[in-house]
């Protein structure tokens, strides 16, 4: 295999699909049917508005300061401590340390009132958080992805409804039919979550001249969702390829989510 090592072809950092959960964020505030979603996690879903802002700017302060306060809503209720919504952070802070180390490591860049302009430190604090939200997917998956809802439903049921605030005892079942249909939709979702995470993660190894193993992961990722763009053109760039073209609207919706 004949790879190109040339700096001067763009690398295509994924920011995860949190994107995609701005859409459902403003699908909730919009529609009467997520009434019964956890009142408990809107704080965080109304922070992740902010995120797109943030990340165009490449405002990294104020990107790794939301995804703390977001991590920390969730992290504070039982339910969602290894949940999917945890990989998801994990993975735009992924992506978040990759842009600055390729980008921007020769800039003056501060975090939390440090300096930062090592290429190596901000690579390494990219592969730690990839491979976490790798883990917690991957832990996900293999709990959720093979048990039937109703199962689902009797296991979690007392754990989650517990802390909500119940205006009636049977609003409790409609709170945990909607998770359901949450959770229902992330068991779908979340293998192409874990494809972008390990698209990250050859991103790293890539820009650290392991390029073998770079591809190696970009393969996994394309295993994992075929019509993973970013790690096709990844692989583009490593190979001297022309990148690949996509329309917008099928990376939010591939053509078959349609027929799920």
């Amino acid at each position: 295999m004949s790879l190109s090592s040339n700096p001067k072809r763009s690398l295509i950092i994924v920011m995860s699909t949190l994107f995609v959960i701005g859409f459902a964020v403003a699908k909730f505030y919009y529609s009467n049917e997520n009434k019964y979603v956890d009142p408990r996690v809107i704080p965080a879903r109304e922070l992740y508005s902010k995120y797109n802002a943030y990340a165009e700017d490449n405002n990294f302060s104020a990107v790794f300061s939301l995804l703390d306060s977001i991590e920390t809503i969730y992290k504070n209720i039982a339910h969602y401590k290894n949940s999917y919504e945890i990989g998801v952070l994990y993975n735009n802070r992924a992506a978040s340390y990759l842009t600055m180390a390729i980008h921007f490591a020769d800039s003056s860049l501060s975090l939390n009132g440090v300096t930062i302009l090592s290429t190596d430190s901000l690579l390494s604090l990219g592969k730690i958080n990839a491979k976490t939200s790798i883990e917690i997917y991957q832990n996900w998956l293999d709990y959720f992805s093979e048990k039937e809802l109703d199962k689902i439903s009797t296991q979690i049921k007392s754990e989650y409804i517990q802390g909500i605030t119940l205006e009636k005892e049977a609003d409790g079942l409609k709170f945990l039919e909607k998770r359901m249909e949450e959770i229902e939709t992330a068991k779908y979702e979340t293998p192409r979550r874990l494809s972008v995470a390990y698209t990250n993660l050859g991103i790293v190894e890539r820009h650290a001249g392991n390029l073998e193993e770079a591809v190696k992961l970009y393969i996994k990722a394309l295993e994992l969702w075929e019509r993973n763009l970013s790690a096709k053109n990844n692989i583009n760039v490593l190979l001297g390829r022309p990148l690949e073209k996509g329309r917008v609207i099928h990376k939010f919706f591939p053509p078959d989510k349609a027929k799920k």
